[in-house]
């Protein structure tokens, strides 16, 4: 197994596998190697189960930067209701919505309020994108992932825990699909 490693001025210690597989840590800059190599080997159990985990999921087509676009043009109409929709029933407002296309995160929310969404969103079936939808608006009363905070996703969406799920067996593989980064637009 090949590992990259990432200094930066971080001050924890983070493990990605890559929708390609391959294996990334993150870490503060000054780590001493030994910290790493032993920060992996506690991991490696997750690791090996989430790269054979990678390997069973199906290739599918790289997406084309046409497609790529007419995604986000489609998240651009979709989105926007589903979060005015879903605004209203937690009683929260929000700033502007941002469509992207993102290889580590399907929502997000700024302390400002700011959603950014992945254009991704619409190779999914729309239960999904309401769940993330809901989960970046649950942001807007708590911005953590408490105990609190899923209370409010669940009074939603009571079967959130399914639909996170379904991100988690099948986004990687969605993710995938995205070119590598000097060929996107």
């Amino acid at each position: 197994m090949e590992i990259s490693v990432i200094r930066s001025a971080r001050k924890t210690m983070s493990l990605e596998i890559t929708a390609a597989g391959n294996v990334v840590v993150r870490c503060p800059r000054r780590m001493p190697q030994r910290e790493i190599a032993r920060f992996v080997e506690e991991k490696r159990p997750w690791l090996e189960r989430h790269l054979e985990k990678l390997a069973r999921q199906p290739r599918l087509p790289v997406l084309t930067p046409e497609e790529l676009r007419a995604l986000a043009k489609q998240a651009a109409r979709d989105l926007p209701e589903r979060t005015a929709y879903f605004a209203r029933l937690l009683d929260v407002t929000y700033g502007r919505i941002t469509i992207r296309s993102q290889r580590t995160r399907w929502g997000s929310c700024s302390a400002a309020g700011n959603l950014n969404f992945n254009c991704l969103l619409m190779l999914t079936p729309g239960e999904i994108r309401d769940y993330v939808v809901v989960h970046e608006l649950c942001h807007r009363k708590e911005l953590n992932h408490s105990a609190r905070f899923w209370n409010l996703v669940e009074e939603v969406l009571p079967d959130y825990r399914t639909r996170r799920q379904w991100l988690k067996d099948h986004g990687g593989s969605l993710i995938a699909r995205l070119p590598e980064k000097e060929e996107r637009s």
